[in-house]
């Protein structure tokens, strides 16, 4: 995990500072700026420093918490501390939904293999990976706010966990279909497996059968995926929320983009990597809880 997090953040520090160009220069516009109100604000954003000291007061800052400033002088924790429990709310929500749904539909296609249950399974998900989410937003929207009324066309309270709702499942909707598919795939693979036969032929339960036999060793795929999905799902929550008007990272990373904004791009960013480390280490030990054959020394 730490040469990871060391990679990842060097990497996006050098390309936020040097692509996006000066940052300086994009404040002023077409204006001609005074040369000694440039020099100054570098003076106090730590622009005029080498590109090597900047990187090095930069991790030096971000191991106590420091992400720096935005251009306007706010600290970028507390921007981040605005967007981040929004976001999260909705990739938690997302999650849910694509767990619990998911999981249910793949399991029950899997057990009826072949069936007119599976087949739609298999055409329902093909069509959710097909559309693409700007276009499944604007569905929804369309349905469920505009003609039946159900909801608001955007979201007017982000901390509303009801008008999360809509949103959340547009996010999701995608990583549902896979996890959908890949459940059904490994409950198709382990159906038949010696395991299951041993535990039908010492007369368990059905429930118990497919409850602690068959679930928990066909779940390893699908967590492998869902933990690298929960941080995917915070960063592509950027389009969501632009569709259904949510206040969060998406919003304000778009926004931090077009200012050039790189100390607050890089917080963001740090966030999201440090979610996805986090995502892949439980991942991991959760591998030897679902299959007692995996053992940690």
């Amino acid at each position: 995990m730490i040469p990871v997090f060391l990679g990842t953040t060097t990497l996006i520090f050098f390309m936020v500072r040097v692509l996006p160009g000066d940052p300086v220069a994009a404040m002023w516009g077409d204006k001609a700026p005074d040369p000694a109100q440039v020099a100054a604000f570098k003076h106090r954003m730590g622009l005029d420093k080498s590109m090597i000291q900047q990187y090095v007061d930069y991790m030096a800052n971000l191991f106590t918490g420091n992400f720096g400033q935005t251009m306007a002088g706010r600290k970028v924790i507390d921007v981040i501390g605005e967007a981040l429990p929004v976001t999260v709310r909705l990739a938690l929500l997302a999650f849910a939904i694509e767990l619990v749904l998911g999981v249910a539909i793949g399991l029950i296609a899997g057990l009826k293999r072949g069936k007119s249950v599976d087949k739609g399974t298999l055409l329902f998900t093909l069509l959710l990976i097909s559309i693409p989410v700007p276009v499944l937003g604007f569905i929804f929207q369309n349905i469920f706010a505009t003609n039946l009324g159900w909801v608001t066309p955007t979201v007017q309270d982000s901390m509303n966990l009801g008008q999360l709702l809509l949103p959340a499942v547009v996010l999701g909707s995608l990583s549902l279909a896979y996890v959908a598919r890949l459940t059904r795939t490994s409950i198709v693979e382990n159906v038949k497996s010696d395991y299951m036969r041993t535990a039908v032929a010492k007369g368990l339960p059905k429930r118990k059968v497919i409850g602690t036999h068959l679930l928990r060793n066909s779940m390893i795929p699908v967590i492998t995926f869902l933990g690298t999905d929960l941080g995917a799902l915070m960063g592509g929550a950027i389009v969501t929320e632009g569709i259904f008007n949510v206040k969060g990272v998406g919003n304000a990373l778009y926004h931090a983009i077009n200012l050039k904004e790189g100390a607050t791009v890089s917080g963001f960013v740090v966030v999201l990597v440090l979610v996805f480390l986090a995502a892949s280490l439980i991942v991991d030990l959760l591998y030897a809880v679902l299959d007692p054959r995996i053992r940690y020394a």
